[in-house]
């Protein structure tokens, strides 16, 4: 969500923090701002929309300072505007935020029986009044933010900056990733290593809790119980290709493209040696597997769910994030949690991971950030590989994480003996095989951009699917919703007589994603009775399978052949290819669609 900069700097802060900003651009934003000390003055800049924006406002009306903090808010309390903008500023403290403070209102009562107004209607300015209040009772910068703090209850990330101290920045995290990089005689704040990586490859993750002092040389970590802490610093490695857009329009063209390579790449690291390399995983003890994710993420576990219990025989239990802990579910002995999100930063799922702590024997991550929230806190990180993703609309991380789910259960199977060695490997020279194949399907580019066009004429989609393809329909409809603002709708084939299928009419699209399974034929029902009362008929399916389905379709799809098993990684291509070149056709903005954020680290 909103995005975090801060720099102790020996340049000019403004343009370096505009730049990192844009790094964070993908999580999504309605407003900016800087905020700078120059000759001990604090002042601020703020715009609403795009960045540029705020560009465009430095340039008329420059900001100085060596000293800085900026901002990309994405809005909760208060509509964007500037006045809500970040930074936030009161008296001599200005502050920059992502998260919720839960108790803003009750601590904005004590500030008005002082006598102290409001002048806008986030959460955010109350940390700056109530620091400016402690101040005014005597309090030190330092003293008064870090009782601000503890004053706080919510999930946040905060990063303050003072009047008169231009060598002084206090920064603290709970619930909302932070990371401080370490520069020669400089020092940076970021929401993460990615907005850092032009400036220092050397940084330091603050822990739940934490709070630091920076100066350009020194920092002081002090843990959640106020105690001195030590954390190290991580030197990282980002490419700059990963972020730009490498002669695409749009950084989600290239995240589809990129397919190939990064499961190419996933395989190569998790296939040892003809074998399946998934240390400190041991299925023979496994009695019970509780998945839990949020958006894209879900849909991949839903996929595994079909294989676990496939394929191992395990009893899978699939839930989103945000409902999990609320159930206060029971975990049983034998109860293995596994977690599954691009980010490793999502506020939800971190949070059904910490209610299965100490309640599931072992706790697994699936994450495309080694040294996320979500990362740490678990028993064992299973990497994606899939490299950064910038559009806030997941591609490439969920067929990577498809992929490595996919794994687990082929290993599940191979620890409980369902499967021998000889079955095992014919599925492992099928999964190297895939790339190829997304090749292949991704050179289907020019007929799905005429296909997109008739879509993008729809007012509503219905995405239809059976078996393992049925969460890649929710997933295809979820992709179209995201990036081309149509509605669209998936469901279980068999469901369509239940209900969906009274919304079926002359003007309504349905995509149908067949391969030629064992289930085709009940699909082909499903088709024949959309098809009966006028319904346009978009069928994903191989060469086999459009033979079978005979005519009557409005469109018809061909996709290679592809072992079942491995049907809904493959999939994913047309379903995200459709969803691109439709939001195109009706010009929304692919990357950043509107009202969305790529890591949503609020609940």
């Amino acid at each position: 969500m909103c995005g975090i900069v801060g720099v102790l700097g020996t340049h000019e802060v403004a343009p370096i923090i505009v730049e990192a900003l844009k790094r964070l651009e993908y999580r999504g934003y309605d407003s900016a701002g800087i905020a700078t000390v120059n000759d001990g003055v604090l002042d601020r800049r703020r715009a609403v929309g795009k960045l540029v924006n705020l560009s465009d406002l430095l340039v008329h009306d420059p900001l100085p300072g060596k000293s800085g903090i900026g901002h990309t808010r994405w809005a909760t309390h208060g509509a964007p505007s500037v006045g809500n903008a970040h930074p936030h500023k009161a008296g001599p403290v200005a502050v920059v935020h992502n998260g919720i403070v839960e108790n803003f209102r009750e601590l904005r009562s004590e500030l008005a029986e002082h006598g102290i107004g409001f002048e806008t209607e986030t959460d955010t300015e109350t940390v700056a009044l109530l620091t400016h209040h402690h101040m005014t009772q005597g309090m030190s910068t330092q003293d008064a933010a870090l009782k601000t703090i503890a004053r706080l209850e919510g999930a946040f990330a905060l990063c303050f900056l003072f009047d008169g101290e231009d060598d002084l920045m206090i920064a603290a995290r709970k619930g909302s990733p932070l990371a401080i990089g370490h520069g020669e005689g400089e020092m940076f704040v970021g929401s993460d290593a990615l907005a850092l990586s032009p400036m220092t490859n050397r940084v330091t993750y603050l822990e739940e809790g934490d709070c630091v002092i920076l100066t350009r040389t020194s920092l002081q970590i002090r843990d959640a119980k106020g105690k001195l802490a030590n954390r190290p610093i991580k030197t990282i490695q980002i490419d700059a290709a990963q972020v730009e857009k490498g002669g695409h329009k749009h950084f989600m063209a290239k995240e589809i493209a990129e397919q190939p390579a990064v499961i190419g790449d996933a395989l190569g690291h998790h296939i040892q040696n003809g074998q399946i390399a998934l240390p400190d995983v041991d299925f023979t003890k496994i009695d019970r597997l509780v998945m839990v994710a949020c958006g894209t993420a879900f849909y991949a576990c839903l996929t595994a769910k079909y294989w676990f219990e496939q394929l191992a025989g395990i009893p899978v239990e699939v839930d989103i994030a945000s409902e999990f802990r609320y159930r206060e579910p029971p975990i049983p002995t034998g109860t293995v949690a596994l977690f599954v999100s691009q980010s490793g930063e999502t506020a939800d799922t971190l949070a059904a991971l910490q209610y299965c702590e100490g309640r599931a024997d072992q706790i697994l991550s699936v994450v495309n950030v080694p040294e996320s929230s979500i990362a740490r806190g678990s028993d064992v990180v299973l990497p994606i590989y899939a490299g950064t993703e910038i559009g806030v609309a997941s591609t490439k991380a969920f067929t990577c994480q498809l992929v490595v789910l996919v794994l687990m259960a082929l290993k599940a199977a191979q620890d409980k003996g369902r499967m021998d060695a000889e079955t095992l490997n014919g599925h492992l020279t099928d999964l190297r095989n895939l790339p190829g194949l997304m090749n292949h399907a991704l050179s289907g580019n020019t007929v799905m951009k005429k296909l997109a066009r008739k879509l993008a004429e729809a007012t509503d989609i219905l995405f239809l699917g059976r078996g393992q393809m049925y969460p890649l329909a929710m997933e295809g409809a979820l992709k179209l919703k995201e990036i081309s603002y149509i509605h669209a709708e998936g469901y279980a084939s068999g469901e369509l007589k239940h209900g969906p299928i009274a919304l079926v009419d002359k003007k309504t699209p349905i995509v149908v994603m067949a391969p030629s399974d064992r289930l085709f034929d009940k699909t082909v029902s499903n088709m024949q009775e959309v098809m009966a009362r006028g319904g346009k008929v978009l069928l994903i399916t191989d060469a086999k399978g459009a033979e079978e389905a005979g005519d009557g379709m409005w469109e018809t799809l061909i996709m290679p052949e592809v072992p079942d098993l491995f049907a809904p990684i493959l999939y994913a291509i047309p379903a995200q290819l459709l969803a691109y070149h439709t939001a195109v056709a009706k010009g929304t903005d692919v990357d950043q669609p509107r009202n969305l954020a790529k890591s949503v680290t609020v609940e």
